[in-house]
């Protein structure tokens, strides 16, 4: 695995990778799928643009030695924290250390960025995500966000929230 950082050329395949790791038929066949929680995609190529286009923040990339991409995780710092978020890994890749290698270079890239602090979000009622995170340092805070209302990154089935978990660096 490699690890890469993406420009706004990637985006096209950026989007179909996160899709098809939270949404619809294809990301049933990972662990991590959100389709019985949510309709709809899980971000647009508009989205995922504006998401590159953001000062500071990065998309880290996983690559094979093919240069497929195997994985994609967003790290953004501000002041002492950095934000990680839409871990995305491709459904038939999941369990083989995709994720871990991207959490890793996420925090390592806060840490680079002067951060102490690593933040996420995680919808509440994902208890096996939530169980993955904390077994790799993150702990809940006490603290919710409420689930984004705009349909281009899902339609609920039912009312959801998100958890915030943080981890020091």
């Amino acid at each position: 695995m490699t690890l890469a950082t993406a420009t706004l050329a990637d985006a096209p395949r950026l989007t179909a990778l996160v899709n098809s790791a939270y949404r619809g038929d294809a990301s049933r066949q990972g662990w991590t799928t959100e389709a019985h929680l949510l309709d709809g995609q899980r971000i647009d190529e508009a989205g995922m643009r504006e998401m590159l286009a953001v000062p500071d923040a990065t998309m880290l990339l996983c690559l094979d030695e093919n240069d497929e991409l195997l994985g994609s995780f967003y790290a953004h710092p501000s002041g002492q924290q950095v934000y990680l978020g839409m871990l995305a890994v491709a459904p038939t890749g999941q369990g083989q250390g995709v994720g871990k290698f991207l959490i890793r270079a996420a925090e390592n890239y806060g840490r680079q960025h002067g951060c102490t602090t690593s933040k996420m979000t995680v919808i509440s009622v994902r208890a096996e995500l939530l169980a993955f995170y904390e077994r790799l340092g993150y702990r809940r805070t006490g603290e919710t966000e409420p689930f984004p209302t705009d349909p281009r990154y899902g339609i609920p089935r039912q009312p959801l929230t998100l958890l915030v978990l943080e981890k020091p660096l």
